[in-house]
């Protein structure tokens, strides 16, 4: 490029981006003196959801920062818990992440989820529409710049996916008053206002049900409740 020379070092929480030959500290990198430092972080392999503060010489900078010859960059990880402009704080799942999002909605947690795979500009356009922090495994999809916000889940297993993102923004928690299937909101229900819905084993078995004001499924205590239960006790002991 034959632009800045700068040198740039990223937390250590971020060398899951970057290449090996950076995760031993400061590197010196060569930038085109246009782009912004925004850009270039992302370059090295680093969305910007992940990246926090972002230091030039020892003053933080924005993004939009172009970079200059010499400078001493650093790149720090995002602050726990993340604080997410605007409010209420609300999630959107790729489509990878269908138990996150079962499971964050079993806490209350407004988490929309498509089930089938919308596309990347679909869902991004979406995050920004609705104000939603975007969550995914996809590197790329986090680099779209209509993104209003979004996170990089770093596991692949639901239930650390879960800590995750419940330490990570520390939303609000609110058991069992969200439909697992449709994020809509739950309310009470007597036995003969969804009986219609029931099979004639359930009916006879249980007595308390709720029911989603939006799919109008119906809810009760039923078999997996016992392991749903052990879910919910652990997130709210730990988070809530």
């Amino acid at each position: 490029m034959n632009g800045p020379r700068v040198h740039i070092a990223f937390a250590p929480e971020l060398n899951l981006f970057i290449a090996a030959d950076r995760r031993a500290g400061r590197t010196e990198t060569e930038t085109d003196g246009v782009s912004s430092l925004g850009h270039v972080v992302e370059s090295l392999g680093v969305p910007l959801t992940e990246a926090g503060t972002l230091s030039v010489d020892g003053a933080v900078v924005t993004a939009g920062h172009v970079p200059r010859e010499g400078e001493r960059i650093e790149v720090a990880a995002v602050t726990r818990p993340q604080r997410v402009p605007g409010a209420p704080l609300r999630f959107l799942l790729d489509v990878h992440l269908g138990t996150l999002a079962r499971r964050m909605r079993l806490l209350g947690v407004d988490a929309a989820y498509f089930s089938e795979d919308i596309g990347d500009p679909a869902l991004a356009t979406c995050s920004a529409r609705e104000q939603r922090v975007l969550l995914s495994r996809d590197r790329g999809l986090l680099r779209r710049r209509e993104l209003w916000a979004g996170a990089y889940v770093y596991s692949d297993r639901p239930e650390e996916q879960l800590r995750d993102v419940l330490g990570r923004f520390a939303p609000p928690l609110a058991p069992w008053t969200r439909c697992t299937a449709c994020n809509g909101e739950l309310k009470e229900a007597t036995k003969e206002s969804v009986a219609g819905l029931l099979e004639g084993g359930t009916e006879r078995s249980y007595d308390v049900f709720a029911q989603c004001t939006a799919c109008e499924r119906p809810y009760w205590r039923g078999a997996h409740h016992a392991r749903l239960a052990e879910v919910v006790e652990a997130a709210v002991a730990e988070f809530g």
